[in-house]
């Protein structure tokens, strides 16, 4: 998700405040991805998207009557929305199959590659100007991916393709973010939510005997996993309205903490060497990248882009 944040002032105490909404809020990512990864050993990926975007349209209705409706659906380069909303539509559907047969770790390191991906595609896609130091963080990313992955006959099985089919259609979705970075948060939202249901909704018409049967209990699950992921954007769009974003968005890599941690303590999942250590490179290049970007940027009155 694009976040935007106008240029203001952090106080002491809002910059803790917004240090604790963020790591809550990868906190709260991380427990819907443990959601997902057990609900969809017995809901089909269609099926766990739709309930999880409609009960997730619900609760954020009064938001879009706030902004208005006109505002919503009245969009500049609409083909764009349309574009971004599928990417993150298969981004989320290929995340849920892939953990459904990989370690959380595993699925988690191949998504955190999305800003390096990024920061290689952006000098091609959006013209942006990336220097020697930044070639070289993408390059040792990208030597992470390749270890974390373990290339092999065996490593290149359907789940571990369809994990980074899946991050790169993040990162593209991320990168259209950044075109449409004058556009309301809501409305981006409501697009990408709209977007996942269509496109669950054809995969359930698609193979209709995949909809299995659901009982109280397990439509309160599926709706709780949308209503935990939207707490989740929540905590983290407010983080970055109250402190600096060189401040919190390093914090979002605690999301590979948790993915270990919630792995072994609910499917007893032990990550390979190989993947800790491609996550190491993955991460340290990431943040160089990170804050080399923050450092290259002009002081103030620009808007701040964090993904």
């Amino acid at each position: 998700m694009t976040i935007q944040t106008a240029p203001i002032v952090h106080s002491a105490n809002a910059a803790r405040t917004g240090v604790l909404f963020m790591l809550l809020g990868m906190l709260m990512f991380s427990l819907n991805d443990v959601m997902g990864k057990w609900l969809v050993s017995t809901y089909s990926v269609s099926q766990l998207m739709t309930i999880r975007s409609i009960a997730a349209l619900i609760v954020l209705v009064p938001f879009f009557i706030k902004l208005g409706w006109r505002n919503l659906f009245l969009v500049d380069r609409p083909w764009l929305h349309a574009l971004r909303a599928l990417l993150f539509a298969i981004e989320a559907s290929a995340f849920y199959f892939a953990v459904a047969y990989m370690p959380l770790a595993d699925a988690m390191t191949y998504w955190l590659a999305a800003p390096i991906y990024v920061a290689a595609a952006s000098p091609f896609l959006l013209g942006e100007k990336v220097g020697w130091r930044r070639w070289t963080a993408i390059l040792i990313g990208f030597a992470g991916v390749l270890v974390a992955l373990e290339p092999s006959a065996q490593s290149f099985s359907l789940p571990a393709l369809i994990a980074l089919a899946g991050s790169a259609c993040f990162a593209f979705a991320l990168l259209l973010g950044r075109a449409l970075r004058s556009t309301p948060d809501t409305t981006l939202i409501l697009w990408q939510l709209t977007g996942a249901l269509i496109f669950s909704l054809a995969g359930v018409a698609a193979n209709p005997a995949g909809w299995a049967p659901m009982d109280l209990r397990g439509v309160l699950c599926l709706c709780l996993l949308g209503i935990v992921a939207m707490l989740a954007h929540v905590l983290v769009s407010r983080s970055l309205k109250l402190a600096d974003a060189a401040t919190v968005v390093p914090l979002q890599y605690t999301l590979l903490f948790w993915a270990v941690v919630f792995g072994w303590i609910f499917f007893d999942d032990t990550p390979r060497w190989t993947v800790i250590a491609g996550a190491a490179l993955i991460v340290a290049s990431g943040l160089f990248i990170f804050f080399r970007e923050q450092q290259l940027k002009k002081p103030l009155g620009e808007v701040t882009e964090v993904v």
